[in-house]
């Protein structure tokens, strides 16, 4: 039986004009952009080729490791800056990913000016934004109905800010209307709430010679404490586990296709080589800065290097797995287009969410703990700045 050929394969593109009529003009655009007949580059393997899966995985898993090591090991400690400048550089450095290294490339794959996005279905929308719309939403959805799930399992009351300031602007446009009546009103709780304190410290308050009582209350206190410090250190576990594992798989998808690219290409490898050195290097900086935020239960406390490790690791595989199909494999097939700008847009939806959400708005907006020092502010801003400004840069060539 024979094969039936794709439709893109109905032309010779060296016997076909562009006024032939009786070509499709969308086959004639892919033409011109490469796509469909994109042979396979002459890539032999060399002594190159074979050290960048060694040299890749040992420098992004180094960097990945060293911010999660020295903070468990004591002559490792850095200084406070040091770590705050990791942190900071790789909030930069997730943030241009999403917007330099993804989201440009998956326009270009299957965005409207693409070959893609001229044939089929993929004419009929425009599917690069909407896979990132859709990503947006459903990495919301999920950190929603994470924070949900915790607080319900948990007992424990959202606090509704907004509620707040509401109940704060009612209260004081009634304290404007009523005047001294609201005051008394409110002095006479505030007595009341005073007494009703002096009764229970009478109630529970232990005279000196009492051992018993005392034993029991301080083994009482220490219980409820413990418990409650144990129920806190595990929602914030999950809470934090949980947005660091959306933001490692927007980051593991792109590994992927950038291995495959490496093992595959051509003239480009000896520039490309390099530049994904640094780039897997900053990314796997910002990595273990984020990991070291998160408080890990003493049973788990092995996670974090393997999450590290697998960081660093799947792009090496990946590399390997281009060499091995480098004679078929092209980066400019009409397949390998579809799912790398697919795969693109779902990790810069991601990554736009996520380095947004949970590492802008979390870590400088909505952040109790931020410094109230303008100059070390300034310095964390910076550090920011640089590690995007530095990845934005490396967008250049990869």
């Amino acid at each position: 039986m024979a094969q039936v050929k794709p439709w893109w394969e109905k032309w010779d593109p060296n016997k076909v004009t562009l006024a032939d009529q009786s070509v499709d003009d969308s086959w004639k655009y892919c033409v011109l952009q490469g796509v469909f007949w994109g042979e396979p580059e002459n890539n032999k393997v060399t002594g190159a080729r074979i050290s960048s899966i060694f040299v890749i995985f040992g420098v992004s898993t180094l960097c990945t490791l060293f911010p999660v090591v020295a903070q468990r090991v004591s002559w490792l400690r850095v200084n406070k800056y040091v770590y705050q400048f990791a942190r900071s550089f790789g909030t930069g450095v997730i943030i241009s990913t999403a917007y330099i290294h993804l989201l440009d490339p998956a326009y270009q794959e299957i965005g409207g000016f693409s070959c893609i996005a001229q044939t089929g279905n993929w004419a009929i929308y425009s599917w690069c934004p909407a896979i990132m719309l859709t990503t947006v939403f459903a990495t919301f959805l999920v950190d929603l109905f994470s924070a949900f799930y915790v607080e319900r399992k948990y007992g424990v009351v959202h606090e509704e800010h907004g509620d707040e300031i509401a109940d704060a602007i009612i209260g004081n446009a009634a304290a404007h209307d009523h005047g001294h009546g609201k005051s008394s009103t409110v002095e006479h709780a505030q007595d009341a709430d005073e007494e009703e304190a002096l009764e229970m410290g009478s109630m529970v308050r232990v005279g000196p010679d009492d051992k018993t009582d005392k034993n029991s209350l301080t083994h009482t206190e220490s219980y409820t404490v413990s418990e409650t410090d144990s129920v806190e250190v595990e929602m914030s576990f999950r809470a934090d586990f949980g947005a660091f594992l959306v933001l490692e798989a927007g980051l593991l998808f792109h590994s992927v296709m950038i291995g495959l690219n490496l093992g595959t290409v051509g003239k480009e490898f000896s520039t490309l080589y390099p530049v994904l050195v640094f780039h897997q290097s900053f990314e796997g900086l910002g990595i273990g800065a984020r990991l070291c935020a998160i408080e890990f239960p003493r049973k788990k406390r092995w996670w974090p290097y393997a999450l590290c490790v697998a960081y660093g690791i799947t792009t090496p595989i990946c590399v390997a797995i281009g060499l091995g199909v480098r004679s078929t494999y092209s980066s400019n097939s009409y397949s390998v287009n579809i799912v790398s700008g697919v795969l693109d847009s779902i990790s810069a939806g991601v990554l736009m969410y996520t380095g947004m959400v949970e590492l802008l708005a979390r870590d400088y907006l909505f952040n109790p703990n931020r410094t109230k020092d303008l100059r070390e502010l300034l310095f964390n801003l910076f550090s920011m700045l640089v590690g995007a400004g530095l990845m934005a840069l490396l967008g250049k060539w990869a």
